[in-house]
């Protein structure tokens, strides 16, 4: 199994000014929804083979926090992004991956923990994760898989995020495992709700059939690894089994932000769609 950056990620992403010029990446400005106020932009970043072979179909990762992902003009940070598009091409070319295709969903702004929390906190509110569900399951979800040559069973859909993103991931996976068969929860925010996320695990009934990868950096402070750690028991409790549904990685001196998710997205991507056979 993969370790803490393996495989190596690509190198460090060129100007971001490229993605303008660059086919592959698409832009669906100001998406709205059925369910939630106010819209967001999609982007898409398609596999070379996407263009070069016209009647190939590709597996989809959604992912949330879009406006991390790829183009560091737009990044919480700026000049800090997940350089997604750039390691997922690495990989690809290497062999070490499937072709995928990439979706940034961006976040609501000010709505992010409204929208990315599936219960009500006594302390910070929040709790409209099932809406946003809607928006990617019944809204988004259907326009993707209509405009791009997709494979929409839950096998060849994943769906991921980090911190509060992560949280909503593993929730929105065990009540849908028939739409996201694959999971990526990076840092996830346990913590939210007295951690009620570990009781959904438990009650989950029966157990979703899904693939997992759960981490979280050292570096995030004890209680959240000890959180982590909770889970990942948890779910082996379940019957995820480690290195087979289920991959769990402590990152050593990892903290929480965009630098550390980007420094183990390849090894996500490596999980989650390894080469066929």
């Amino acid at each position: 199994m993969l370790s803490e950056g393996d495989p190596t990620n690509s190198p460090a992403d060129s100007a971001s000014s490229e993605l303008d010029n660059n086919p592959r990446y698409r832009v669906l400005p100001a998406f709205q929804s059925r369910f939630l106020p106010g819209s967001r932009d999609i982007t898409l970043y398609l596999p070379e083979a996407y263009l070069t072979n016209p009647n190939q179909r590709f597996p989809v990762f959604y992912l949330h926090d879009g406006q991390n992902l790829f183009d560091d003009r737009s990044s919480f940070l700026p000049g800090h992004t997940w350089r997604a598009h750039t390691t997922a091409d690495h990989l690809t070319r290497s062999g070490l991956i499937e072709p995928v295709i990439l979706v940034g969903i961006a976040n609501a702004g000010t709505r992010r923990m409204a929208e990315y929390t599936p219960t009500h906190d006594p302390q910070f509110g929040g709790g409209e994760g099932a809406l946003y569900g809607q928006l990617l399951i019944d809204d988004l979800k259907p326009l993707i898989d209509t405009t791009y040559r997709t494979l929409p069973d839950a096998a060849n859909t994943a769906l991921g995020g980090s911190s509060l993103g992560g949280l909503i991931s593993l929730t929105l996976g065990l009540d849908h495992p028939g739409v996201f068969g694959k999971i990526a929860a990076l840092s996830p925010s346990i913590w939210w709700d007295n951690r009620s996320l570990l009781n959904l695990v438990t009650n989950a009934n029966p157990r979703p059939n899904l693939r997992i990868w759960l981490d979280i950096g050292t570096a995030e402070g004890r209680q959240h690894v000890h959180d982590a750690d909770l889970l990942h028991s948890r779910l082996q409790l379940r019957g995820w089994r480690d290195g087979v549904d289920l991959y769990y990685l402590q990152a050593p001196y990892a903290a929480h932000n965009e630098d550390a998710w980007a420094a183990r997205f390849g090894s996500v991507l490596h999980f989650l769609f390894p080469p066929k056979p």
